[in-house]
C-alpha cells in the first residue's frame, strides 16, 4: 500500500510536465502562469507535508493515508474539469494536498512495519522504485491521451486508482501511530505556509517581470520574516511539528540538503526539458514521451543493485558518485540544439536517470535511519517537505533565469535573423508580456520562420544557462554529502529525551545506523 500510496503521489509530476506545451495553448497561460501550474501542485505539498505526518502519527497514519488519497482523487476531477488556469491551479492544489499527506505516511507505514533497518532498505528501495515508476509512467500516459483526446483526460487515471486504494486500503491496511504526546503545531505550520509561498510567489513573479518590484520585494520580506518566525515557533514549542534538534545529526541534515538542493535542480530541468520539446523540437507528447522514459527507465534500472549496494557501500559514496554522474550529465546537453538527434539525446538523459538511481534510495533510508525508531516519521517528513521545497523552487528559479537569459538575448538573435525595425519590437513585446510561447501564435507572414528560428536560439540560450546552473547546484549537494556524511570516529549516539524516555534498543540503536555508521545526536522534546 505505501507503493501505491506514492505512485498516486508522485503521477500528477510528469504526467503534467510534458503536457504544458498542449495546456499553455489550449488555455492560452503564459510562462508565469504555466509555471504555477506545477507549483500550484508542490507548494502545498511542501508546505503541509510536516503537518500531515504529525497528524498520521497522532491520529493514526491509515486514516491519513486514505485522506491523501481522496484529495488526490478531488484534486484529479477539478483539474480534469478545469474551464481556465485558474481552476486548474485549484485542481492541481488539492492533488497537492493529498500528496502531502500521502509522502510521510508511506513512508513511517514502512518504518513501523519493518523495524530491522536492514530489512527495512530494501522496502525504501521498492517505495522510490515506485516513486520512480510514477514519474515514467506519467510520461506515457500523458502521450497517449494527448494522441487521441484533450490534455484535461491526462488526470483520469488518478481518480480510479485512488478509490480503488482507499477501498482496499479500508479492509486491509494495519493503523499505526506515534503519538509519544505529540500534537499539532499551529504556530509551526502558519509561519511554514506563508514561507514557502512567499519565497515561490516572489521568485515565479519576480522572474516573470522584476525582481525590484514592490509586490516581489514584499513577497521576499515576508518569506525571510516568515522563516525566522518558523524556526522561533519551532524552538519554544512543546510539540514542535519539526524537532529543530534533528538537525544535529549530521546524516539528517546532509540528506536533507541534498534532498532540497539536487529536487530544485532536477524538477526545474524536467520542466525546462518539457518545454525544449514542445517549443524548440516541435515535438508531440508522446514523441517528448518516450525521451522522458529514458531518465526514469535508467533509474529504474539502477534502483535495485542500488538498495543492495546500500550494506557494502556507505550512504556517502553511493549519494556523492550519484550527483556527480547528474552533474555530468547535465553539463553534457550544453551542447543541445534545435536539431539534436533522439540517439545524440538518450545517452545524456539515460546518464543522468543513472545518477538519479543512485541519490534517492540511500538518501531517503539514511534520513529516516538517521533518528531514532519514535521519530522516523517526522524524519522522514522533514526530509520530504524540504525536497519538495526545492522542487517547487526548481521550475521558479530555473524558469525566471531561462525567461530573462532567453529575453535579453532575443532581440540580438531576430536582428540576425533579419527582422529589425517595428517589427522586431513588436515580437519581442509580445515575448515579454505573455512569453516566449506566445510568438508562435503571432501572424508574422514571411517572417514567421526567422522570428521562430529566433525564438528557439533565444530559448537554447537560456536553457543552456540553467543547465549549468542546475549542474553547479548539484555538484554543491555532492560537497555537502562529503562533508557531512563523513563516517564518525565515535560509536555511540548520545540521544536525551525531555518527556517521553526512549525503549531501550530502538531508539539509540536506530540512531547509530543512520548516514553509513553516522552517529546522531538527538534530543526529543514533548
Amino acid at each position: 500500500m505505501a507503493c501505491l500510496g506514492v505512485f498516486v503521489a508522485y503521477l500528477p509530476v510528469t504526467t503534467v510536465a510534458v503536457s504544458l506545451p498542449a495546456i499553455q495553448a489550449a488555455l492560452g497561460a503564459s510562462t508565469a502562469q504555466l509555471s504555477w501550474v506545477q507549483d500550484a501542485f508542490v507548494l502545498p505539498m511542501a508546505a503541509f507535508i510536516l503537518t500531515a505526518g504529525v497528524v498520521g502519527d497522532v491520529h493514526g497514519r491509515k486514516k491519513v493515508f486514505q485522506t491523501g488519497l481522496l484529495f488526490s482523487a478531488v484534486g484529479a476531477a477539478v483539474a480534469l474539469a478545469a474551464p481556465s488556469i485558474e481552476v486548474l491551479w485549484a485542481g492541481q492544489a488539492l492533488a497537492g494536498l493529498g500528496a502531502a499527506a500521502l509522502l510521510p505516511t508511506t513512508l513511517a507505514l514502512i518504518s513501523h512495519a519493518v523495524p530491522d533497518h536492514r530489512e527495512r532498505g530494501k522496502f525504501i528501495g521498492l517505495w522510490a522504485t515506485s516513486l520512480l515508476m510514477a514519474l515514467a509512467v506519467g510520461p506515457l500516459i500523458a502521450g497517449v491521451v494527448l494522441e487521441h483526446a484533450a490534455w484535461r483526460w491526462i488526470y483520469l487515471l488518478v481518480i480510479p486508482v485512488s478509490l480503488l486504494a482507499m477501498a482496499v486500503a479500508a479492509r486491509l491496511l494495519p493503523d499505526s501511530s506515534a503519538p509519544h504526546g505529540r500534537r499539532l503545531d499551529w504556530p509551526g505550520q502558519i509561519t511554514a505556509a506563508v514561507a514557502i509561498t512567499a519565497l515561490v510567489y516572489g521568485v515565479i513573479e519576480g522572474g516573470a517581470g522584476s525582481f525590484t518590484d514592490t509586490r516581489v520585494l514584499v513577497a521576499l520580506f515576508i518569506a525571510v520574516a516568515g522563516a525566522v518566525a518558523f524556526v522561533m515557533a519551532e524552538r519554544r514549542s512543546d510539540s514542535p511539528m519539526l524537532d529543530l534538534a534533528l538537525f544535529r545529526s549530521p546524516a539528517f541534515t546532509a540528506t536533507t540538503l541534498v534532498a532540497m538542493i539536487t529536487f530544485l535542480g532536477l524538477i526545474g530541468f524536467f520542466f525546462l526539458l518539457s518545454l525544449y520539446f514542445g517549443m524548440v523540437q516541435q515535438l508531440d507528447t508522446l514523441q517528448a514521451a518516450c525521451r522522458l522514459l529514458m531518465v526514469t527507465a535508467a533509474s529504474i534500472v539502477v534502483g535495485g543493485p542500488v538498495s543492495r549496494l546500500m550494506h557494502r557501500v556507505p550512504a556517502r559514496t553511493l549519494i556523492t558518485a550519484g550527483l556527480l554522474v547528474v552533474s555530468g550529465a547535465l553539463l553534457s546537453m550544453t551542447t543541445l540544439d534545435a536539431d539534436t538527434s533522439f540517439a545524440s539525446l538518450a545517452w545524456r538523459l539515460a546518464l543522468l536517470g543513472i545518477g538519479m538511481g543512485g541519490i534517492l534510495t540511500p538518501m531517503t533510508a539514511t534520513a529516516v535511519a538517521s533518528v531514532p525508531h519514535h521519530l522516523a516519521g517526522m524524519a522522514a517528513a522533514g526530509n520530504n517537505a524540504f525536497r519538495q521545497i526545492g522542487g517547487a523552487l526548481g521550475p521558479a528559479v530555473l524558469g525566471a533565469l531561462l525567461t530573462s537569459r532567453a529575453l535579453n538575448t532575443f532581440p540580438a538573435h531576430l536582428g540576425d535573423a533579419g527582422i529589425s525595425g517595428a517589427d522586431r519590437q513588436q515580437i519581442v513585446e509580445t515575448a515579454r508580456e505573455g512569453g516566449l510561447g506566445a510568438v508562435a501564435q503571432m501572424n508574422l507572414g514571411a517572417h514567421t520562420g526567422q522570428a521562430l528560428g529566433a525564438m528557439s536560439d533565444a530559448f537554447l540560450d537560456g536553457l543552456r544557462l540553467c543547465l549549468i546552473v542546475a549542474a553547479a547546484l548539484t555538484l554543491l549537494a555532492a560537497l555537502v554529502s562529503v562533508v557531512l556524511l563523513r563516517p564518525r570516529r565515535t560509536s555511540t549516539a548520545t540521544v536525551t529525551v525531555a518527556a517521553h524516555p526512549v525503549p531501550a534498543g530502538t531508539a539509540a540503536d536506530e540512531v547509530t545506523r543512520g548516514g553509513g555508521g553516522d552517529p546522531a545526536a538527538v534530543r526529543h522534546r514533548g
